[in-house]
């Protein structure tokens, strides 16, 4: 087993299904960076901390109604012996009333020293869990999946894949979709000609200030036509007038 560095980027999972973890976050870059040490994963099950036979964590909700809610008290522990007070690591719950998971606040979770992230299963857990240990609530986009865990390696690998070392070069984060707040532009490689289609002009010029206007406008384009949101954000960032028409 490797040796974990203290300033290494840490991240506890609490699921009561530890053994989806780490799946793909085991192959490609975040599974490279994994083995060599850039990073540490650690999935505990949250039903280790429940206290009768029947290892239950979760019970009926109060006031009524379908389903069942995560208990506090099991929550609780489970944070309690990942997370001890002194722990900086911030603590996250997934869950699809929380604020959306962007490219800055994925930037500000990876400068970090890591994450503590509870996976809600069934209902979802009790608020007093959020409230006694101070839980964010993350969401990954506006719909309802089975519990956190998907939530949980989408946030995981975004933030890997930005920690020095793990990308081949630190320059390939600076250019891909929301760093500047902008979609990214269009690819092309060889070969020169595919099906009639053929790489921009531009592309081959080899006038490097030419490729970087190009790559700006279509950047532009794409974002005006496909998220008018991040669209009206970025022009009011740059005070850039809109284009008529």
């Amino acid at each position: 087993m490797l040796k974990q560095n203290k300033h290494m980027w840490r991240v506890s999972v609490l699921t009561l299904f530890p053994d989806m973890f780490p799946g793909p976050l085991g192959q490609s870059l975040a599974g490279k960076a994994l083995h060599a040490g850039l990073w540490a994963l650690e999935p505990t099950d949250i039903r280790a901390q429940a206290t009768d036979k029947h290892r239950s964590v979760d019970d009926t909700p109060a006031g009524g109604g379908p389903g069942m809610v995560m208990r506090a008290d099991v929550l609780a522990r489970a944070i309690d012996a990942v997370a001890p007070e002194g722990d900086p690591r911030p603590r996250l719950l997934m869950s699809p009333r929380g604020m959306p998971l962007t490219q800055s606040r994925v930037q500000a979770l990876a400068e970090g020293p890591g994450a503590v992230i509870l996976c809600g299963r069934f209902e979802g857990v009790d608020e007093r869990t959020i409230a006694a240990r101070g839980l964010t609530e993350v969401s990954i986009g506006d719909y309802v999946l089975s519990g956190g865990e998907i939530g949980a390696l989408v946030l995981i690998d975004a933030c890997v894949r930005l920690l020095p070392g793990v990308m081949g070069k630190e320059a390939s984060g600076l250019e891909e979709s929301f760093a500047a707040g902008l979609l990214e532009y269009p690819h092309y490689t060889r070969p020169a000609e595919f099906e009639g289609l053929t790489i921009p002009e531009v592309l081959v010029s080899g006038d490097h200030a030419k490729v970087g206007r190009w790559r700006r406008e279509q950047a532009e384009k794409l974002t005006r036509e496909r998220r008018p949101d991040l669209w009206a954000s970025y022009l009011a960032k740059s005070r850039k007038p809109a284009p008529e028409g």
